[in-house]
């Protein structure tokens, strides 16, 4: 099982690296498109053969909020990790499948839990 926690370590370690340079991206973004904005009267001022900047800045929000939601999913699973817990359902108690762990790192419940709950 240690070699499997190793590995899962690892997993969610690249995950974190990788959802906190989307967080670091969309963020940058965000700043250079509020720094446009900043200039523009009109809050739709674009060029004509591309996106508005309204709608611009609701895709990078999106995309920024769903990189910091991973993000603290990820942090979350490790602090488990740390503290003994993981891989144990937060709802029933008992082991998530490894299989599950495999696709979803960062599972809080067994799939049982998962389907009864909405998650």
């Amino acid at each position: 099982m240690e070699e499997d926690d190793g590995r899962l370590r690892a997993l969610l370690t690249a995950m974190r690296a990788q959802a906190d340079a989307r967080v670091r991206a969309t963020a940058a973004i965000l700043t250079e498109l509020t720094h446009d904005r900043e200039g523009s009267n009109d809050d739709d001022e674009h060029d004509p053969e591309g996106v508005t900047l309204s709608s611009e800045w609701s895709r990078l929000t999106g995309l920024a909020e769903a990189a910091a939601s991973e993000l603290q999913q990820v942090d979350d699973a490790l602090a488990r990790m740390d503290a003994g817990t993981y891989g144990v359902c937060l709802n029933c108690g008992r082991p998530i499948p490894a299989a599950r762990l495999e696709v979803r790192p960062f599972a809080e419940y067994c799939v049982a839990c998962a389907e009864k709950l909405g998650h």
